[in-house]
């Protein structure tokens, strides 16, 4: 999903090295030796297919798995097994991984064609939204919830696919070519991020706008250095809901209100993962900080895995993970930062956040491995 996004950091850091008359050669750090303190023992594993160019998440929804290829092959797993329980072949190629609410599960194709599935993997309708789509589906309430590249987020209903409500952002002059994520908060609204460092709540059953709030504000004189687009899907924790913007900043807001509690200088395109007290998150960097999700207070901050790419992270336990560009999966602790466990999950980049659900923690690289390990 981000794959251009990627190719256009790099792409500004050059720039600005240049400008800047230094050099500078974007390595990966080395990888140090870790001993694990805890065990990711691999329960089940499936090849769900490459999703090349894009990064595709896995979906739970009630005890399944709901994983697809960008070839357009689209399965549904049992949890706790990883046992096929249906799998189709879609005619186009998909841009986006799935939305399900367990009942009907929802791809949408390179073309902006949305397919629907019953429970049994029956194909029961077919809508072209008539745009590109790189942000997963919402599928709650009755509605399917669809975000496109232009800005418009229009509701489809669960059963036959015809437009229930239509809601349009104005296209900001320039903008990250990624999928936005979309949060689902009580099966009612969702929390999605926005152009110009801004994010909102929006109503599942209307598409009504409950609030919008601004983290960052653009900066800079080109259109370039004014990208400040929250693209990453927020992360809540309790009554917080927390944020980050690219070459903007990192914050947290009461999710009743949208009233922004704290912002600190920070960039990253790959969001934010909370604990009990602290919000993580990677910078274009991959330089991992973590934050007092109170006050904003940095409380520590690391190098060890510069430049590796790291992808979406998810906190669990006293960890927060992260997946890397050459497969690997980093445990870090949520106290002090310092790497306690760490597996090579695949050769393929991991960019989708690790999924928890039912006690397992559910990983799926570009290439289509899909493993579910268990915490020892």
């Amino acid at each position: 999903m981000r794959s251009v996004l990627l190719a256009l950091v790099a792409l500004l850091v050059c720039s600005l090295l240049a400008c800047s008359g230094t050099s500078r050669t974007r390595k990966p750090n080395a990888l140090t030796p870790v001993t694990n303190q805890f065990e990711m023992a691999e329960i089940w594993s499936a090849n769900v297919g490459s999703s090349e160019p894009y990064y595709f998440d896995p979906i739970v929804a009630g005890d399944a798995v709901y994983s697809a290829s960008a070839g357009g092959r689209l399965v549904k797993l049992d949890l706790l097994t990883g046992k096929t329980i249906w799998e189709v072949d879609i005619a186009d190629r998909l841009s986006v991984g799935p939305g399900s609410d367990g009942k009907t599960t929802v791809a949408v194709s390179d073309k902006g064609m949305v397919y629907a599935f019953d429970e049994t993997g029956k194909n029961v309708w077919s809508v072209s939204v008539g745009s590109e789509v790189l942000t997963e589906p919402i599928v709650a309430a009755g509605i399917v919830v669809i975000r496109t590249l232009d800005n418009r987020f229009m509701g489809l209903d669960v059963v036959t696919g015809k437009r229930r409500w239509f809601y349009q952002r104005q296209q900001s002059v320039l903008s990250l070519r990624v999928g936005y994520g979309m949060l689902l908060v009580n099966n009612e609204v969702i929390v999605t991020g926005l152009s110009t460092g801004r994010y909102g709540m929006i109503a599942v059953n209307n598409g009504a706008l409950i609030w919008e709030t601004s983290i960052s504000f653009p900066k800079g004189f080109s259109e370039i250095e004014r990208l400040n687009d929250v693209s990453a899907k927020p992360s809540l924790e309790g009554e917080k809901l927390c944020a980050v913007s690219y070459q903007g900043k990192i914050g947290c807001s009461a999710v009743r209100t949208g009233n922004l509690i704290w912002s600190k200088d920070f960039s990253s395109y790959t969001g934010t993962a909370q604990g009990p007290e602290l919000v993580f998150s990677s910078n274009e960097k991959s330089q991992v900080a973590a934050f007092k999700s109170a006050d904003g207070t940095l409380v520590w901050e690391t190098s060890k895995l510069n430049w590796r790419d790291l992808g979406e992270p998810t906190a669990i336990g006293r960890v927060v993970l992260f997946g890397d560009s050459e497969g690997y999966l980093h445990a870090l602790s949520q106290a002090d930062g310092q790497i306690v466990a760490r597996i090579r999950h695949d050769t393929s980049p991991i960019e989708s956040a690790p999924v928890v659900a039912g006690g397992l923690v559910l990983v799926q690289s570009q290439g289509g491995k899909l493993v579910a390990y268990q915490p020892k």
